[in-house]
């Protein structure tokens, strides 16, 4: 999720010869997250509290660099808190059948907008806060998060809030377009807090929000649409 912000940047697209950083960064990442989902409990709620914290203090970076009005920063600081908080607060408090299903909804939109963006191109969305995203982009976001949700629920069962296989594999039609219509409004939540960063990167001049993660940045470029999604999913999981 990470773009080609500042203006002397380079394009956002990674050359080749950034592919294999990438990628083995992506498998630890994904290694690390996966076990601390795997191992639940107190070891998963203090991986999210360091990502979070983390994450605000490139925040907090970003906002400092993007305006220098002292009441701005200050009240940007005390919102990002507020708004970075919330949203680990959800993830903690989801059971693993709702986190699996947020996570998946960020991964397939991600994936998704990458890939139909990168093989349709067309129209960009918004080319002065990102333009690497495009609207063909956010159509297979939107779809693949869509697709995603359905395949969940219809394969998957909550079982005291871990994840078991359903043994019917079956989802009525209601059920299905009440799961893709929800998969495809996080889907947009998710991309709107990718534009969210985009636009504080460009404020404040930078490309990423860090350079703590080879090859894709910082914290804050990996969990930007995370945000969001999470604090919708836990607001759903804490009520349903």
């Amino acid at each position: 999720m990470a773009d080609a912000e500042a203006p002397a940047a380079a394009s956002a697209t990674p050359s080749r010869s950034d592919l294999p950083v990438r990628m083995a960064s992506a498998v630890i990442m994904l290694a690390v997250a996966s076990a601390a989902v795997w191992q639940g409990g107190a070891v998963l709620k203090t991986f999210i509290a360091v990502v979070a914290l983390i994450c605000f203090a490139e925040f907090v970076r970003l906002v400092v660099k993007a305006t220098l009005n002292l009441f701005f920063r200050l009240a940007a600081i005390l919102a990002g808190a507020v708004y970075i908080g919330l949203a680990a607060q959800g993830l903690a408090g989801m059971d693993t059948y709702h986190l699996v299903a947020a996570l998946g909804v960020v991964i397939f939109t991600d994936t998704c907008a990458y890939f139909t963006g990168r093989a349709l191109g067309g129209p960009k969305i918004a080319p002065r806060i990102s333009p690497s995203k495009t609207w063909a982009g956010l159509l297979g976001g939107t779809a693949g998060s869509a697709l995603w949700l359905v395949a969940y629920m219809a394969l998957a069962n909550n079982s005291d809030g871990s994840v078991t296989l359903a043994s019917d594999f079956r989802i009525e039609g209601d059920e299905a377009l009440t799961w893709a219509i929800a998969g495809a409004a996080l889907a947009i939540a998710a991309q709107a807090g990718d534009f969210f960063e985009s636009w504080l990167k460009r404020r404040a001049g930078v490309k990423d929000s860090s350079r703590l993660i080879p090859g894709h940045g910082g914290v804050f470029d990996r969990v930007d649409g995370l945000l969001p999604v999470a604090l919708i999913v836990g607001l759903f999981a804490a009520y349903s």
